[in-house]
């Protein structure tokens, strides 16, 4: 249990920073949304592999990862989506009268 909570974090964080990456342009958001972002594809990832039937494989599951990867780019889209529009604000112009 804790062993495999601290892989989820371990991955979790490195599928975060990875779907960072691969999004194309830059993403304002903070540490820990990326972290939490990362952890919550790898942690889908791993239950849609294994309802698919490619969760545990000998070998290195490269299905998996790719799912989780996916997952982890679209996750960093939303959250930087949400963190886009909810530090936007609009303020009114001045017609310098």
């Amino acid at each position: 249990m804790i062993g495999t909570i601290l892989w989820a974090v371990i991955g979790g964080t490195i599928l975060g920073y990875l779907g960072k990456l691969l999004l194309p342009g830059r993403q304002n958001i903070p540490a820990w949304a990326t972290i939490g972002a990362g952890i919550a594809a790898a942690l889908i990832g791993g239950v849609i592999a294994d309802w698919i039937g490619v969760g545990d494989t000998a070998g290195i599951d490269w299905t998996l990862h790719l799912i989780q990867i996916v997952l982890a780019v679209l996750a960093i889209w939303a959250v930087a989506r949400f963190f886009g529009r909810r530090g936007t604000t609009q303020t009114p112009r001045t017609t310098g009268y």
